[in-house]
């Protein structure tokens, strides 16, 4: 189990968020914690202890007049630590190549690739062939909705068809490199984890996968790294010191070594 860390941009800020409090209009979310330090200061810091596989989330649609001081921030980030960070939030086709070239390992996708609730294979496959499957991870970030989790798009504001299973994943695991899966219903809300979907993903055992969502106890690392089984690796927003939160991030850090 690996810990990944991650570096939310809103508005220009780094910031920790509430799950599902998201709201293009007027660029408003309920906020746990805005940083003082800028998006570079957290990439340096995170190579220097090592890390690598964090995720740079742009949390603003490209229509957003914070948009463009979103991205400036995230660029530096990637541009501090090229080939460290993985980089999502409004990437698609169009401008994917550009943020690998900015120094993302990666780039994180979601709603380019689900449109009217369903998965668009076409768009999917012409983003693998453009970019190589080797630098796409697919964010599945999912919705309890009764017994499914339901995949959400656009900044998690629009809920899907798409059912989050091992069939899925099985077939979705030829597009990419890995998955990141946030569970929204807890996300931000340092309450603890969603079990179930960490348990799928343990007994899926596919290509790499990255649970985020309620981790609030060293107890809930343990509970990933069992129901995952060493396979799950995980993030860790509000809960972190980092963010205001209780956990020690140099303790997390061996908790997930160990």
């Amino acid at each position: 189990m690996e810990f990944r860390p991650c570096i939310d941009i809103h508005n220009g800020k780094v910031k920790q968020i509430v799950g599902g409090s998201l709201c293009d209009e007027g660029d408003e979310a309920r906020e746990n914690f805005v940083a003082e330090q800028d998006a570079a200061y957290f990439a340096k810091l995170y190579r220097s202890a090592g890390l690598r596989g964090g995720h740079v989330i742009l949390l603003n649609s490209v229509d957003s007049p914070y948009y463009e001081a979103t991205k400036a921030q995230a660029l530096a980030a990637l541009g501090a630590c090229p080939k460290d960070l993985q980089a999502g939030g409004g990437i698609g086709l169009d401008n994917a190549q550009d943020f690998l070239d900015a120094g993302a390992s990666h780039v994180i996708v979601t709603s380019y690739v689900f449109r009217d609730g369903v998965i668009r294979y076409d768009r999917l496959s012409e983003l693998t062939e453009r970019i190589g499957r080797e630098h796409l991870v697919l964010d599945l970030s999912c919705k309890r909705v009764e017994d499914k989790y339901l995949i959400v798009t656009d900044r998690w504001q629009k809920l899907t068809r798409e059912e989050v299973t091992p069939k899925l994943l099985e077939k979705l695991s030829g597009f990419c490199d890995e998955f990141l899966i946030h569970a929204v219903d807890v996300e931000g809300k340092s309450r603890g984890i969603e079990c179930e979907i960490v348990k799928m993903l343990g007994e899926w055992q596919g290509i790499p996968t990255t649970y985020a969502g309620g981790v609030h106890s060293y107890e809930d690392l343990e509970r990933i790294r069992d129901l995952g089984r060493g396979h799950v690796n995980v993030t860790i927003g509000s809960s972190l010191d980092l963010f205001g939160g209780p956990l020690n991030w140099e303790k997390v850090l061996k908790s997930c070594s160990s």
